[in-house]
């Protein structure tokens, strides 16, 4: 069995059709066709069956597949910390992130790492928590910022850098637009625009107003904290965010204001794989940030709300 089958029986896994495998294998269709036969001749079994014009994989084919590509997956790993070793300041880092620190935090400190290191890539992929949690678990990603940090997980680690403070954001002709501070009770019978489930800041908001003394009534569940902010200004409700999402970035904006009781506030953790050994170029850059957030004591906000644990 060669690595060559075992990329062309991916392929063809993946697009379901020889000819488009072979075009984009850069290869004529008979060297594929003949490889998978070889392969399946080996294993004694069909990977694949014929459905209309393209083919599927077997049962048994899909079982392989899976075995397949962790495999692939592993062999590329393996070829990159060869060249990382060889030159670690030139390899690529893979890192998840929510969408809420893909405003500010994440384009500042990679700038700032890239002031070090500006041969080295990056990969970005953006998520929610479960799917952040998954794809540091699969290896998908090196590193990811995750919030809240996990206090235990069978197969991701790491380290909580920030603890956010989340405000009160609310239409600037509220009246308690202009308050210093206020008691998040003094909100109860508002609208409020939260974030649907899955996104990790609505089950701090929803807890903090339960511990306040009331449900709240939700108008509108948005997936990003832009749309949240605009329909806060734009008087459509109340909601409560992280300072993170608060930067501007168009005219029309909400009035912020400090929740003194309850303190709510978020956890966010840098996480890698449980018991993995990181490539050299992503330990650099955990070793960087985790310097950066001790030393700079603030997730770069304007005023230093966001505070270092």
């Amino acid at each position: 069995m060669e690595l060559r089958q075992l990329q062309y029986f991916m392929k063809v896994a993946q697009k379901e059709h020889v000819t488009q495998a072979a075009e984009e294998l850069h290869v004529a269709q008979s060297a594929v066709s003949r490889q998978i036969h070889q392969l399946e001749e080996e294993l004694g079994v069909n990977l694949f069956m014929q459905k209309g014009r393209n083919l599927q994989l077997t049962p048994v084919g899909q079982l392989f597949c899976k075995r397949v590509e962790t495999i692939i997956k592993d062999l590329e790993r393996a070829v990159l910390e060869v060249h990382e070793f060889l030159d670690p300041e030139r390899g690529e880092i893979r890192i998840g992130f929510p969408h809420s620190l893909g405003i500010h935090l994440i384009p500042t400190v990679v700038a700032e790492f890239r002031k070090r290191y500006p041969n080295v890539k990056f990969r970005f992929k953006q998520g929610m928590y479960p799917s952040l949690i998954r794809d540091v678990s699969a290896g998908e990603v090196d590193l990811a910022f995750v919030s809240p940090f996990p206090d235990r997980h069978d197969h991701v680690e790491g380290d909580v850098v920030l603890t956010e403070e989340l405000f009160a954001v609310l239409p600037p002709n509220h009246p308690l637009a202009t308050a210093k501070h206020i008691t998040l009770s003094q909100l109860k019978g508002e609208k409020f625009i939260l974030f649907r489930d899955g996104y990790s800041l609505r089950p701090i908001v929803w807890q903090a107003c339960l511990e306040a003394g009331f449900t709240p009534d939700i108008a509108f569940e948005g997936e990003e904290t832009d749309t949240i902010r605009g329909l806060v200004a734009a008087g459509m409700g109340v909601s409560l965010l992280p300072e993170m999402a608060l930067f501007q970035t168009n005219p029309l904006q909400p009035a912020r204001v400090s929740i003194v009781d309850p303190e709510v506030t978020r956890t966010i953790g840098l996480i890698h794989r449980r018991d993995d050994k990181l490539p050299l170029v992503a330990k650099s850059f955990r070793t960087f940030l985790l310097d950066y957030f001790g030393l700079q004591g603030s997730a770069v906000a304007p005023n230093g709300s966001a505070k270092a644990d």
